[in-house]
C-alpha cells in the first residue's frame, strides 16, 4: 500500500495577536480523501504534535465542503488528526507523498522548523512527491537540498499570491509575502486569477495557489508519484 504523510501547522494565532488561525480545513480534507480513495495509507503529523489548530474561518458555511463534512464525520480520520505525531519524530522512509496543507498558521512555524526542512529535502531526494497548497509552500522555504540549493530553486511553483493576501487584508500581518519569498529562493512562481484553481507539477514537486486548488494538487501528486525519479 502506498503511503502519504500530511504535515500541519501547530501555530494557532496571527503572529502575536489574539486572532485565531491554524490549518485550513478544505486544504486538508480534499487531498486526504483523494489520497485515501486512491488506496494510500495516510499518516498525519504536525509541528508540535497532538491536535493542531484549525482556522475558524475554514469552518464557516461558505468554506464548508463535502470533503470537510466527510472528514469531520469519519472517526478514523478525526483520530489521526487528534493524535498527530510531532514532525521531529517522524520517519520519512517509505513515504511516497509528503503534503503540506495551508492555513495562515503555516507562515509562522513551517519555514523556521529545521526538522521539517530536513524531512522535506530527504523525502524529495529519495524520490517522494513533495506537495503543498495555498500557504503550505511556506514549509518548502526551509528545505535545502544536499547540493546547497533551496528545494524550490529553478522549479515551477505556485502558492498564495500577493494579490490574494492583499484581498484578505493580511499583507501587513503575515511575517512575509509567500509569493515574494518563493521568488527570492529562485522558484519560478506563477499564479492564476484570485480564488481560481491553479496548480503546478514540476516533476515530483507539486504546488497549488489557494483552497480552490486543493483537489487539483491531490490529483497531480497522485500522478507524479507514478513518475520516474528525476531531481
Amino acid at each position: 500500500m502506498p503511503k502519504a504523510l500530511i504535515i500541519l501547522t501547530s501555530h494557532g494565532r496571527m503572529g502575536d495577536t489574539d486572532t485565531p488561525t491554524g490549518f485550513y480545513w478544505e486544504e486538508l480534507a480534499a487531498p486526504y480523501w483523494a489520497l485515501s480513495d486512491a488506496g494510500y495509507h495516510i499518516e498525519i503529523a504536525s509541528i508540535e504534535g497532538g491536535r493542531p489548530p484549525a482556522d475558524p474561518s475554514s469552518e464557516a458555511d461558505d468554506a464548508m465542503t463535502d470533503d470537510v463534512r466527510r472528514f469531520l464525520a469519519d472517526d478514523a480520520a478525526m483520530n489521526r488528526l487528534n493524535n498527530t505525531e510531532k514532525v521531529a519524530d517522524v520517519q520519512v522512509s517509505g513515504c511516497d507523498i509528503v503534503f503540506l496543507p495551508g492555513g495562515h498558521g503555516t507562515m509562522w512555524d513551517l519555514p523556521q522548523n529545521e526538522a521539517l526542512g530536513r524531512l522535506l529535502a530527504e523525502a524529495f531526494e529519495k524520490g517522494a512527491v513533495v506537495g503543498a497548497v495555498c500557504h503550505g509552500p511556506a514549509g518548502l522555504l526551509g528545505a535545502t537540498l544536499s547540493n546547497g540549493d533551496p528545494l524550490v530553486k529553478g522549479r515551477r511553483v505556485a502558492g498564495f499570491s500577493n494579490s490574494e493576501e492583499e484581498a484578505v487584508g493580511l499583507s501587513g500581518t503575515v511575517p512575509f509575502l509567500l509569493e515574494d519569498r518563493l521568488k527570492e529562493q529562485g522558484g519560478e512562481y506563477s499564479a492564476g486569477e484570485n480564488w481560481s484553481s491553479y496548480a503546478l507539477a514540476d516533476g515530483k514537486l507539486v504546488t497549488g495557489q489557494n483552497p480552490q486548488s486543493s483537489a487539483e494538487v491531490a490529483r497531480l501528486m497522485i500522478a507524479a508519484a507514478d513518475l520516474p525519479t528525476v531531481i
